[in-house]
């Protein structure tokens, strides 16, 4: 063999190699990260509850108000929806804590309720629930 044809078919076997590897990172790379939502994107697919008032285990009065943020226009609507199914989780959740758990454990009943709504929901999801109103007496 002529050593022309041998350096072409090195340096067809090179460039082949050198593509299907650019190739195969692009199409195996993890997709850029999700951006976070703008403030306006987040108001679109919020529902606020109405507000809530109940009372704890120890008797206290709570009367507390949530902004769920939900993942598109149809989970937004079954929110909605699905107002007395919240309410009626914030109930069962505040019976079942005392006042000085409330206090500290706010972030865990958003948590809670986050959880147990997705549960119920059949379109979209809630992606955040937010305590926009607190009352504790």
């Amino acid at each position: 063999m002529n050593a022309k044809v041998i350096i072409i078919i090195l340096s067809v076997v090179i460039i082949l190699g050198a593509g299907g590897f650019v190739a195969w990172n692009f199409f195996t790379s993890p997709t850029s990260e999700a951006k976070e939502p703008s403030a306006t994107e987040l108001a679109e697919y919020s529902v606020a509850t109405d507000e809530i008032t109940t009372d704890l285990e120890d008797g206290s009065i709570v009367r507390i108000q949530f902004q769920l943020i939900t993942d598109g226009e149809k989970a937004k609507e079954e929110v909605t929806a699905r107002q007395f199914q919240l309410k009626n989780i914030v109930i069962k959740e505040m019976t079942t804590i005392n006042k000085e758990d409330f206090q500290a454990g706010l972030t865990d009943l958003e948590e809670n309720l986050k959880k147990k709504m997705n549960e119920e929901m059949q379109e979209g999801k809630i992606d955040d629930v937010y305590t926009i109103s607190k009352v504790l007496q």
